[in-house]
């Protein structure tokens, strides 16, 4: 389904941009911090998304009108899944898309399908949770550490699971749970999870590409919105994906919500906006021009301590949008989240939009995700500590970023302290995961020596073994 997101057309749009230059007398160059709005060189795009409530800068850059600012005149199409998604931004059928933060590093390293995507912008910190079947969660509980009041104890760590993944396998029943895409953060954080509870969860090889071989636990792809039904008619057991649907879990009684994805890493990077490289390098002034709509977008969002939620979670449950219930929503839009059934909590922070330097696209962000690829054998050599830091310069672009955060500072829309000026893109060490291993983006090697289950150095997946070279 398509959805046409301007009124006046394209033609008027050109028009009024072309009178207003020619009154002006002036060009506006990409690198000018004093214009309010950029010559762009196409002005009529069309955007892709999934249909998850991360997808929220896209919706209010439109409803807002900051897309139209900007001179551009966007077309928003849902999904059918990420895979589509991502081969019709390089076919060139979609301008851009929100993705999955691991899906512009895979492409441009060929992991799966080869091309050079790059990301301006991260469109959200959180936003994820794991989620068990009924059966499952009810041979979890007698395990679990309770409150005073009877309620579990949270963070749910993943020991609590592997009895029941042990007693799955006594049976000769196999352990399945769902992710939504081999390169999604979600994949790569249910992993975290599991391993840090001594459950494996499988590793690819050149030849398996499965993610299964050695696993306690087979995962396996599910697109987003198929996730509830598929718990529901007991295909997998339990699954990882963003909201609303671990939510719609719990509004249809069919499942519960153990861990959130900020209880495994305190505000990890989730999506972020994808394009071809070619595009930018051929659109630079709409490359600026599209990446200060969704900063706009991502400051509306979190602005007054979240007051604009309940107006955001309105236009997410448009059918053009997510297309979920406003109440499901609205759980964790506004700064709660529920896991048994009425048993609600406060996280203020479950959905980050621009808090916390959120839009900036850190090139730690991406060697933790470059990182997970080795770690689980999709990356199946290792790599020197330099060419993770190659492939995250190449792929993230905190220069374009900046670039257009100091065309919105100057014409007085965000504020100056709103963005990280000084970093060199990399993030401190970073220590609050639920295992509580420290990560520095600049020594992933270091790094993927400290945990127990998967690959390091030179080790390599040959057959069904870990071999060393």
């Amino acid at each position: 389904m398509t959805m046409t997101t301007q009124n006046k057309s394209p033609l008027w749009g050109r028009l009024k941009k072309a009178a207003g230059a020619l009154a002006l007398g002036l060009t506006v160059a990409a690198s000018s911090a004093s214009a309010e709005m950029l010559l762009v060189e196409k002005d009529e795009l069309k955007f892709g998304f999934i249909k998850l409530t991360d997808m929220a800068p896209l919706a209010i850059a439109y409803e807002k009108g900051y897309f139209e600012e900007e001179g551009l005149y966007v077309t928003l199409e849902p999904q059918a899944n990420w895979k589509v998604l991502l081969d019709r931004v390089i076919t060139g059928e979609l301008d851009g898309a929100h993705m999955l933060a691991g899906q512009p590093l895979a492409a441009t390293i060929g992991f799966g399908t080869k091309a050079h995507i790059i990301t301006p912008f991260s469109m959200d910190l959180n936003g994820n949770g794991i989620t068990v079947s009924n059966e499952v969660w009810e041979m979890m509980k007698p395990h679990l550490p309770k409150r005073p009041d009877g309620k579990p104890v949270h963070p749910i760590k993943a020991e609590y699971l592997k009895k029941v993944v042990d007693k799955f396998k006594a049976d000769g029943r196999p352990f399945n749970m769902g992710m939504v895409f081999p390169v999604s953060t979600h994949n790569y954080e249910l992993r975290y999870w599991l391993a840090s509870g001594g459950i494996h969860p499988g590793y690819y090889s050149k030849t398996d590409i499965s993610g299964q071989i050695q696993a306690d636990a087979l995962l396996s792809v599910t697109p987003p919105p198929q996730m509830p039904a598929t718990l529901e008619a007991g295909t997998i057991s339990g699954y990882c994906v963003g909201e609303p649907w671990n939510q719609q879990a719990v509004f249809k009684g069919i499942g519960v919500p153990v861990i959130t994805d900020y209880e495994i890493w305190k505000d990890n990077p989730e999506k972020v906006f994808g394009i071809t490289k070619e595009f930018a390098e051929t659109y630079p002034n709409t490359t600026l021009a599209l990446t200060k709509a969704l900063i706009r977008a991502a400051k509306w969002l979190d602005e007054d301590n979240n007051a604009n939620r309940m107006e955001a979670v309105k236009i997410l449950a448009k059918s053009q949008y997510v297309g979920a219930d406003e109440e499901v929503i609205a759980n964790s839009m506004t700064g709660t989240f529920e896991y048994e059934k009425g048993d609600k909590r406060d996280v203020p922070d479950f959905n980050v939009f621009y808090r916390y330097f959120a839009t900036y696209p850190y090139y730690s962000d991406a060697v933790w995700y470059l990182s997970q690829m080795r770690r689980w054998g999709q990356i199946t050599e290792g790599k020197p500590d330099s060419w993770y830091d190659e492939v995250a310069k190449s792929v993230y672009r905190p220069d374009i970023y900046l670039d257009a955060a100091k065309l919105l500072v100057a014409e007085g829309k965000v504020a100056k302290a709103d963005f990280p000026w000084d970093t060199d893109g990399y993030r401190k060490p970073q220590s609050e995961f639920i295992d509580g291993i420290t990560f520095d983006g600049k020594k992933p090697n270091d790094y993927l020596k400290q945990f127990p289950i998967g690959l390091k150095g030179s080790e390599t997946v040959a057959g069904t073994k870990v071999v060393t070279n």
